[in-house]
Formats: C-alpha cells, sequence, structure tokens
C-alpha cells in the first residue's frame, strides 16, 4: 500500500470487525472497529470538503490522544489535505502561533483543554479561518463549529457529491504530503518536516521487519499522538496489522490524566508498549517503591532475584549461553515468585517496551530484561518517519539500539561524508523511501541535511561486528577538547543522575577548551535527608559547604580509584561544578516537549556561569557562587 488512505482502507477489508480504537468515556473502555471508524472518517473528509477545504490544504490538530484524534486525521488526508500535528505540551502561545503562521494552516481542530491556546492568538492569524471544537459548549463564534457539526455537514455532502469524494481521496499519489512535523527548535526556529503519504507507509513497512503483530494485540499509547515514534508505530503500525489502538482516560487536568495510566493498563491489558527514557524512569520507581513497601525481607529477595537474572540475561545476544545455562532453574523460580507478579500490574499480557524518543539507559534496559518485560531500545528520528533500527524479541543486544530495519540502507561516514569501517565512530546516514521531503519552506536546511537522496541524521554511532547500531549523541552536543577529540556527554549525564539520588540533573559542557565543566542542578529533599542522617545542618554556614563536597565526591565516584572509575574516560569527567538554583523544565524552556533538555538555551542562559567556571578559583567547589546557589535552594 502507497498512501495511507490505501492502507487504511486495505485494513478495514481486511478486519471489518476488528475492534481498531478503544476508549474510555465513562466508567469502561468501548472499542471502535475498523468499519465504523471508517463510516466516521469519511464522514470527517466529506464535511472539510463541504467547508472548503481543498486538495493540499493544511490543517493543524491539537488534541490529547483520543478516538477522534485518529478520525480528524484520516479525515483530513482522505479530504487531500496535509495534517500538521502540535504537542499538547506547547504552552507560550507565540510557539503555536508560529507553527500555524508558517505552515499557513486553515482550520485547526482542538479539544477544550487546548482552545484557549488557539483563541488568544487567532487574531494574529489571518489565514485561519475556521476552529473545529472536539468538545461541544454552550455557544459557538463565527468562525467556531463543533466537530459532529462537520460530520452531519458530511453526511449531506455524500448524499450529493459521492463521487466527487471518492474522486478526492482515490486522486492522492503516494509523494503527496500527509504531515508537516514541526521540531522542538531548541537552537532556532522550528523547522516542519514534511512527510509522505509514501515516507509514512514505507517505514509501516520497514517497522515490520522488526516486530510481528498479530490482529488480536492492544496497545495504551501512552506518548504524546503528534510524536512521530507514536504516529508510526503507535497508530499506522498497528493500523496495517489489524491490532488495537487504546487512548488514555482523560482527566480534567494532564495530571490527572497521568494518574490515570496505571489502571488504564491493567484494564487494556496491552500486548506491548511504545515507552521513552522519562517513562521508564518512572516506571522502575513505581515498582521500586511498591517493593519497598512490602518490608526489607522482600527487598532483599527481589535484589538478590535481579542480580541472579543479570547474570543470566547478559547483554541479551548471549542469554544462557555457556555456563550461564545453570543458572535458569533458579531465575525461573524467581520469575514465578517475584517477577511475574510486577508484570501482572502491567495487565498480564506484556511481551516488551519498545524505547524510543532518546537513548535509553542500560542499567534501565537490564531491570526491564530481568523482570520479563524487555524493553527493546530502537534508534529513528522525524525525519526518516522516524523508525531506523530497534532491538526486537527474535535478535536483542542491550546497549545497542537493534539491528537497521529493512529495505534501508545504513552507513556511518566520517567528517567528509566517507565511509568508515565496521566499529568506527561517524555520523549516522541513511537512505530510503521513509527519508522525509523536506523542511517545510526551508531550502537550505534541507539540503544541509538530505544530500543526493541520504539523510545526515546528526547522530554520532557506529556499527559492531554482528550489525548491532550504537547510537552515542547528537553532533551538536558533543564536548568537543581543546585538540579536537569530540565525545558524546548523553551516558555520564545519565550515570550520575540515574545512580546518585542526590543529582537531580546536571549537563557537561566542553566547547574547544582545556577541560570539561558541569552545571548541577541537586534533589533538595535527598540532600536534606542524608543530611538529617548524619547529623548535619543543613541550612548553616558549615552544613552548606558539607553539602558542597558531598556533592562533589558523587561526581568523583567516576574518578580513578573510586567506585565507578571503570565507566568514563577521566578526561571527559568535569574539572569544575556549578550549582544551579532551579531545575530544567518545559516552562522555562529549557526542556523540550519530549524532555529532552535544550542544550542550546541551557547554555545560552547560564554562560556567564560556564565562563566563570573556567576561572581558578571556581575548582573550588565552596566557592562564593556555589555557597550563594545551595543557600538558595536549601533556604
Amino acid at each position: 500500500m502507497k498512501t495511507i488512505n490505501e492502507l487504511f482502507l486495505a485494513s478495514v477489508d481486511r478486519y471489518a470487525d476488528n475492534p481498531f480504537l478503544l476508549e474510555k468515556p465513562n466508567n469502561h473502555y468501548v472499542g471502535t472497529s475498523y468499519k465504523e471508524v471508517k463510516d466516521s472518517v469519511f464522514r470527517c473528509a466529506a464535511g472539510l470538503m463541504s467547508l472548503g477545504i481543498n486538495k493540499g490544504d493544511r490543517l493543524a490538530l491539537l488534541a490529547a490522544g483520543c478516538n477522534n484524534w485518529v478520525i480528524s486525521e484520516l479525515g483530513i488526508l482522505f479530504a487531500g489535505a496535509i495534517n500538521v500535528p502540535l504537542s499538547v505540551k506547547l504552552g507560550e502561545p507565540n510557539e503555536i502561533k508560529f507553527r500555524l503562521k508558517h505552515s499557513g494552516t486553515k482550520m485547526v481542530i482542538v479539544s477544550k483543554t487546548q482552545a484557549e491556546k488557539v483563541e488568544s492568538i487567532k487574531k494574529d492569524l489571518p489565514e485561519l479561518k475556521k476552529i473545529i471544537l472536539l468538545d461541544a459548549k454552550e455557544s459557538y463564534k463565527k468562525d467556531e463549529i463543533f466537530f459532529n457539526d462537520i460530520l452531519l455537514l458530511g453526511d449531506e455532502y455524500l448524499k450529493n457529491n459521492r463521487e466527487k469524494f471518492e474522486l478526492r481521496y482515490k486522486s492522492i499519489a503516494p509523494d503527496d504530503y500527509a504531515n508537516i512535523c514541526y521540531t522542538s527548535g531548541t537552537t532556532a526556529d522550528p523547522k516542519g518536516i514534511i512527510l509522505s503519504h509514501r515516507n509514512y507507509t514505507a517505514n509501516v513497512e520497514q517497522s515490520l521487519t522488526l516486530f510481528t503483530m498479530p490482529p488480536h494485540w492492544k496497545t495504551l499509547l501512552i506518548l504524546p499522538w503528534d510524536h512521530a515514534f507514536a504516529h508510526t508505530c503507535g497508530i499506522y503500525a498497528l493500523m496495517s496489522c489489524g491490532a488495537s489502538l487504546a487512548s488514555i482516560k482523560l482527566g480534567s487536568t494532564p495530571m490527572e490524566t497521568l494518574k490515570n495510566i496505571p489502571g488504564n493498563i491493567k484494564e487494556i491489558q496491552p500486548h506491548f508498549l511504545l515507552s521513552v527514557p522519562s517513562l521508564a524512569k518512572n516506571f522502575k520507581k513505581n515498582i521500586e517503591k511498591a517493593i519497598q513497601e512490602k518490608g526489607p525481607k522482600v527487598e532483599k529477595l527481589f535484589q538478590k532475584a535481579l542480580n541472579l537474572a543479570y547474570s543470566y540475561n547478559g547483554n541479551g545476544f548471549n542469554k544462557g549461553k555457556g555456563l550461564k545455562i545453570f543458572k535458569k532453574p533458579m531465575y525461573m523460580l524467581y520469575d514465578k515468585l517475584i517477577f511475574s507478579k510486577i508484570r501482572a500490574n502491567f495487565g498480564g499480557n506484556l511481551e516488551f517496551f519498545i524505547g524510543g524518543g532518546a537513548l535509553l539507559d542500560i542499567e534501565l534496559q537490564r531491570f526491564f530484561y530481568a523482570i520479563g518485560m524487555p524493553m527493546y531500545q530502537g534508534y529513528g528520528l522525524s525525519e526518516a518517519s522516524p523508525v531506523i533500527s530497534s532491538n526486537n524479541p527474535t535478535i536483542h543486544k542491550m546497549g545497542s539500539s537493534g539491528k537497521i530495519a529493512d529495505f534501508m540502507e545504513c552507513k556511518i561516514c566520517d567528517d567528509d561524508g566517507n565511509e568508515v569501517p565496521v566499529g568506527e565512530k561517524g555520523e549516522i546516514v541513511i537512505q530510503g523511501e521513509n527519508v522525509m521531503k523536506g523542511y517545510w519552506q526551508n531550502e537550505e536546511a534541507t539540503s544541509e541535511t538530505i544530500k543526493g537522496e541520504w539523510l545526515y541524521t546528526g547522530d554520532l554511532g557506529y556499527m559492531d561486528g554482528d550489525g548491532f547500531l550504537y547510537v552515542l549523541g547528537r553532533f551538536k552536543s558533543l564536548l568537543i577538547a581543546d585538540d579536537g577529540e569530540k565525545y558524546s556527554p548523553e551516558g555520564i549525564e545519565e550515570a550520575l543522575t540515574e545512580q546518585s539520588p542526590y543529582l537531580d540533573q546536571c549537563i557537561l559542557y566542553n566547547n574547544q577548551k582545556p577541560y570539561t565543566v558541569i552545571l548541577v542542578y541537586p534533589n533538595k529533599e535527598a540532600l536534606k535527608r542524608w543530611a538529617n542522617e548524619n547529623g548535619i545542618n543543613i541550612t548553616s554556614p558549615e552544613g552548606k559547604l558539607k553539602t558542597l563536597d558531598f556533592i562533589e565526591t558523587e561526581i568523583n565516584a567516576y574518578r580513578t580509584g573510586n567506585k565507578f572509575d571503570h565507566m568514563f574516560p577521566q578526561r571527559w569527567l568535569p574539572a569544575s561544578i556549578g550549582i544551579l538554583k532551579e531545575g530544567f523544565t518545559e516552562e522555562n524552556q529549557l526542556m523540550n516537549s519530549t524532555l529532552k533538555m535544550v542544550r542550546g538555551k541551557i547554555t545560552e542562559r547560564y554562560q556567564d556561569l560556564i565562563d566563570y567556571l573556567y576561572t581558578p578559583e571556581s575548582k573550588d567547589v565552596k566557592n562564593q557562587r556555589n555557597i550563594e546557589a545551595i543557600s538558595k535552594l536549601l533556604g
């Protein structure tokens, strides 16, 4: 199938009565079949055509995941238009305004919790003609219309213009644009990634060479639906297999919706889940908290079971091989006694997670693998629609990003674009029908990224001798020493925050300097507990100095002769520490909507502190600036 329209209709023919969408309007989930979704999609598309939507017009979709999210996107595509999916996490009006204006959006489909964002900026958007509200309200302004009324308009249009409607949706070609997906704009204005119908259908085909998905499978899509990862793997891949997609029960606030996730997972009993590192960490914390609440004996047994599982599993590629085989009976016993009960909290059917969005710490991978819910790390980016590689149940190696999908070429290139040998680091470059059409109205950025049909990802990585891809981080985030040597900081940053409960967030910096420095946002509550346990008055002048020394000790654990000295090259460990008074959040724009640090904005905001960290006095962690920062943090 070359277009999304063809893909959907083929699935309707094959799986007409299978539940496609699962939603919880009240106290239990209700299924909507493929055939029923098709009826709604046709009505939506025809309704949009009756309002004057033409082929190639842009409509935006700003809403949390729900049945009407999918129906709206498919309705847009069957009308021959282009969807501009927007993140519900966009908080600043200017962020939404830029995307709507830049894309030339004519209509916005929006939920009630997001409507105010559009209302506040519509006067600045002369091309925006109509706001389509997914939720009913008492009265509507001249430029507003209720979504259900669009469906009614569609009914009328189909009665009188059925042939015209069919000509429209059948006229869609593989290279016609389906989405314009905007980047987070971490260093400049966001770029609009143009993904065609064939980009998506090709990437579905590529993804399904890595994973099989029977028609009876279900998932709860807990990631934002506008993300390329959720879009391809959570909507279109399921659609092509006749599987079922459930949405989270929406609360009156985002926090209330988040709280619904554990219960919804139990109800849906998903066969797989899509995850990103921030979600994986939360799942792990909740599991560990539940174990701790059962008392020290259970906690000790759990740790013993984990250690045995780690040893038996190895890196996954060598699971149970050699002498490890003798550990299998005990591992199976622990699995029955402990791990199976944890899995029951995830519905009991969960075969695996697919990890994407960012690099997943290997310790997290080992943890979930041990308890029988492997989190298979994958790799991709929106410009590739997005899937490039993944580990999977058949073949996997923890720490890697898996094997390259079929129907795609991948090579590792040096700075001059020459392919390097196996095991050597370079830029990950790919070619395939999943490569985007370019950036909307940005030929310069397009030509920098796509060269001769090859997509230059901007990510550093290498291939090992077994054909597994290892992704080391973004070129733009690399530490670059004064001698030109480069190193990716993500592994060090993740280790520091994962292995020390006292460090909440951190970022390393070195831009052609003699040494690396670090900005640290400590965990205030954890430090207070440490102080209480050690009889330290944390608010006294002496207590603050001891706290700074302690933070330095946590970071120095990776230096020669200390606990983790084997983990990283010593030259990349920080020589100066800067304490931050506040963390990185979406609100202060130092994290993007996928909860990744926005490095450019962080270094820009803290440039003065970074410059200070290259002065002699900053080498003493108990310098005046750090004393002031820790005083402000601890109160």
